[in-house]
C-alpha cells in the first residue's frame, strides 16, 4: 500500500523559504521517479517538479524555474522541494507522488497523501 507523507508547509511572506518534505511508502522508493505538484483554490492540480530514481535528472514547471529545487535522500525514502523567493501565486496544498519514468508529469497511480499547505502573503 502507498503512503506519501507531506510536511513542511506554513505561512511566510513573499521572498520567503520553505522546504518540503515527502516520505514515501509501498514502492521500491529508489527504483522509481517522484514529482511534487500543487493545487490552488479553484483550480486544477498542477505539476511543480519531478526528479528521477537517483536524483541526476530533474525538471520544473516554468514559473518554479531558478526559485525551487526538488531533491530526494533514498536512504530515507525521502523527497524534498526547496522553496526560494516565493511568491502568493505560489499559495496551493503541495502533494508529492510516484511518477512515470519517461513523463514526470504524470503520476504513476492516483495515490495522494494529505498534502501540506504552503500560503505566501504579499
Amino acid at each position: 500500500q502507498v503512503q506519501l507523507v507531506e510536511s513542511g508547509g506554513g505561512s511566510v511572506q513573499a521572498g520567503g523559504s520553505l522546504r518540503l518534505s515527502c516520505v514515501a511508502s509501498g514502492r521500491t522508493f529508489n527504483a522509481h521517479a517522484l514529482g511534487w505538484f500543487r493545487q490552488a483554490p479553484g483550480k486544477e492540480r498542477e505539476f511543480v517538479a519531478g526528479i528521477n530514481w537517483n536524483g541526476d535528472t530533474t525538471i520544473y514547471e516554468d514559473s518554479v524555474k531558478g526559485r525551487f529545487t526538488i531533491s530526494r535522500d533514498n536512504a530515507k525514502n525521502t523527497v524534498y522541494l526547496q522553496m526560494n523567493n516565493l511568491k502568493p501565486e505560489d499559495t496551493a496544498v503541495y502533494y508529492c507522488t510516484f511518477v512515470q519514468r519517461a513523463d514526470y508529469r504524470s503520476p504513476l497511480r492516483n495515490h495522494w497523501g494529505q498534502g501540506t499547505q504552503v500560503t505566501v502573503s504579499s
